[in-house]
C-alpha cells in the first residue's frame, strides 16, 4: 500500500462520487440565456431578453422583437444599419410608440468602422439609463464597434476583438484588426 492506503481510495472514491454528482446536478439545469448578442427569434419565442452590462446586440428585429425588448425594461434602440437598407418597417415609428427612444448610428461601409463613431456609440450607451439594444443586420457591424470601443476604453487588442465576437462580430474582424494596428 501507499502512503495513503485507504485514505487514498476513500478520497479517490468521494472525488469522483461528487464529479458524477455535480454534472448530474448540472444536467437538468437550463443554459445561460444571457449573452451580449442575441438571436432575435430566440427572443420572442422566450419572450425575453436580458442585457449583458446595460446592452445588448442582435441583428434586424422585427415588430414582436421590438415589443419584447420594450417589455423586458429597454429604453433605447440603436440602429446602425444604413439608411437606405430595408427594415421591413418604420422601425423608428414602431420603437417611438412603444415607448423607446429611436436612435440612427448608420454605419453604411467598412470606412464607417472607425474609432469616431466607437466613441460616439460610447457617448450614445452613457446617455441611457436603461438597457439598450445594438442592432445592425446581423450584429456584425455593432461587434466591429464594440470592439474599437473596448480598446478605446483601454482593452488590450485581442481582448478587444474578443468583446467584439460576443458582441457578434464575425465578418468584419480583418477591418477590426486592421484599424486596432492603425492607433
Amino acid at each position: 500500500m501507499g502512503s495513503g492506503g485507504a485514505n487514498e481510495d476513500e478520497t479517490d472514491f468521494c472525488s469522483t462520487w461528487f464529479f458524477f454528482a455535480f454534472l448530474a446536478a448540472c444536467e437538468g439545469a437550463p443554459a445561460s440565456t444571457t449573452s451580449l448578442h442575441v438571436d432575435i427569434v430566440a427572443v420572442v419565442e422566450r419572450d425575453s431578453v436580458t442585457p449583458v452590462d446595460g446592452k445588448t446586440s442582435a441583428g434586424q428585429p422585427d415588430q414582436a422583437a421590438l415589443a419584447v425588448f420594450s417589455e423586458n425594461g429597454y429604453v433605447a434602440i440603436i440602429d446602425m444599419r444604413g439608411e437606405a437598407e430595408n427594415r421591413g418597417m418604420d422601425e423608428r415609428a414602431v420603437v417611438e410608440s412603444l415607448g423607446m427612444d429611436y436612435v440612427l448610428l448608420p454605419i453604411a461601409s467598412e470606412d464607417d468602422i472607425s474609432f469616431e463613431n466607437a466613441q460616439k456609440l460610447d457617448e450614445l450607451l452613457a446617455a441611457y439609463d436603461g438597457p439598450v439594444l445594438i442592432h445592425c443586420a446581423s450584429g456584425n457591424r455593432v461587434g466591429a464597434l464594440l470592439a474599437l470601443r473596448q480598446s478605446v476604453n483601454g482593452a488590450d487588442d485581442e481582448a478587444a476583438i474578443e468583446y467584439g465576437k460576443q458582441g457578434g462580430l464575425t465578418g468584419l474582424e480583418p477591418v477590426v484588426r486592421a484599424r486596432l494596428s492603425e492607433k
